[in-house]
């Protein structure tokens, strides 16, 4: 089941792929830490193998059987839950065997067969609003998720796309997204994406992380989700994106307080 404080957020994060087990199991060891220590209640998302690339020659990952074994000993030996990527039904009952929350990757949250499936693991599942798609569209996917008696699903924000280059986060949206009755979560990291560039490789903004993140526990996001690495620039996938391991911390506690604040 879904467990967390309702007076709380609860993060999601990691880096965006399991690039070798030291790195790996050393990011979720950070992260853990600080959490524990900040009292967040975290899940470890690490992607075991990338489907969705815009060129055929970015990193897709080390090898599913070799990612999902580091999955499990991060899983095992840090007692964390596990958050990671499905692309198609063929998938699902390997990955599920690994990780507490399947995903839905945005590109796909419209496939019924692929949402049923992760669904019918009795996992939780995390859908990914796809750029394309309005809040309100999202009870459809909700909708898939129960039909096969599995209540526990997440919705997860990632922003719209704006033109051809660019995403925007509509944060009036987290409205219709919490009328399904489900945990909503913001994602931070992926809203801030710059994608289709000419180069084949997806761009960012992550300069504005703090302000994304600061503005979703201000309107009531339930959870954030973010990516983050000790060196953004040399990781493997999305690392113009993501948040400087060592910039988590302060962004933590500055989310924190404003949680306390509208809350109090």
């Amino acid at each position: 089941m879904i467990t967390y404080d309702n007076n709380h957020f609860f993060l999601i994060a990691g880096p965006c792929v399991v690039e070798n087990e030291e790195i790996t199991y050393s990011i979720a060891e950070t992260i853990a830490e600080i959490c524990k220590k900040l009292e967040i209640h975290f899940f470890f998302k690490a992607s075991y193998k990338k489907a969705n690339r815009s060129s055929q020659y970015s990193f897709t990952g080390i090898g599913d059987d070799e990612a999902l074994q580091v999955l499990a000993k991060i899983k095992k030996e840090l007692d964390l839950p596990i958050v990671t990527d499905v692309h198609s039904v063929e998938e699902v009952v390997k990955a599920a065997e690994v990780a507490d929350v399947l995903q839905i990757p945005a590109f796909l949250s419209r496939q019924t067969e692929l949402i049923q499936a992760a669904a019918k693991t009795g996992k939780v599942v995390n859908i990914k609003k796809g750029q394309f798609l309005a809040p309100n569209q999202m009870q459809f996917a909700v909708d898939k998720v129960r039909s096969v008696g599995n209540p526990q699903v997440m919705i997860t924000e990632r922003g719209t796309s704006f033109g051809y280059n660019n995403l925007v986060v509509d944060f009036t949206g987290i409205e219709e997204l919490k009328e399904n009755a489900c945990p909503v979560v913001l994602d931070v990291t992926h809203s801030l994406q710059m994608p289709n560039q000419p180069a084949g490789v997806t761009g960012g903004r992550p300069h504005l992380i703090p302000t994304i993140a600061k503005a979703g526990i201000a309107v009531g996001f339930d959870g954030i989700f973010l990516e983050t690495h000790p060196d953004p620039q040399n990781a493997l996938s999305d690392g113009s994106n993501m948040l400087p391991l060592n910039q988590l911390e302060s962004l933590l506690v500055s989310l924190l307080k404003i949680r306390y604040a509208i809350m109090s």
